[in-house]
């Protein structure tokens, strides 16, 4: 299930909740500031195809759990715009304008290294998204759209954050064949997800 489904049945962009460790959850309070039923606005979003529950809470929100966080490359993903300035040095993990700009560098070396090792771009399969770390970084991509949608969308905190994920998914499930391997679908994947953090973090030319 794409955010960007949900957000047109919603009216507008849900949140994603919790880790997704273990379940990819996103919470609305669309029913409450659209002054509709929390109920049949449940029922709208329980018939989509992908949702796996939807619970309403005495809050009004609603809870949708959805069964594949990694429909969520499939939707377009924009640079962020971030106004700051950060500097390159030093080149140390305090310094979040070389976090930054370090995992944009790793993002375009998969997409070379992809190339150069024959991982098909085509068959993209969102379940193989699987891992720990795999659903940390779409955790943080599932951010964007409420962010874009928000006032003060913290672009300065998130954005290490979303590095530092991407770090920890380039060193420990890596995105292209290592020694014998054949590229199989979890490559594919991860060089999909590798895709979308290049495009959204920025590189040496915007920050």
């Amino acid at each position: 299930m794409r955010p960007g489904r949900l957000a047109e049945v919603l009216g507008e962009p849900p949140a994603p909740e919790g880790t997704w460790e273990r379940e990819a959850v996103y919470l609305s309070a669309a029913a409450l500031r659209r002054r509709i039923a929390p109920g049949d606005l449940a029922a709208e979003v329980r018939a989509l195809a992908g949702v796996v529950a939807v619970e309403v809470g005495g809050n009004g929100f609603l809870r949708i759990t959805v069964d594949t966080p990694g429909d969520l490359l499939d939707d377009p993903h924009e640079p962020v715009d971030f106004p700051g300035q950060w500097q390159d040095l030093p080149r140390t993990w305090d310094n979040p304008g070389f976090v930054v700009r370090y995992a944009h560098a790793r993002a375009a070396a998969v997409l070379r290294w992809a190339r150069e090792l024959d991982v098909p771009r085509a068959g993209f399969t969102a379940c193989a998204l699987s891992g720990p770390h795999d659903r940390a970084v779409l955790r943080l991509l599932a951010e964007l759209p409420s962010r874009r949608a928000g006032r003060d969308p913290g672009w300065a905190a998130y954005l290490p954050r979303l590095a530092l994920a991407y770090h920890d998914a380039h060193e420990r499930a890596p995105a292209v064949p290592r020694g014998e391997e054949e590229p199989g679908p979890v490559h594919t994947a991860r060089v999909r997800l590798a895709e979308v953090v290049r495009v959204v973090l920025p590189g040496p030319e915007r920050i």
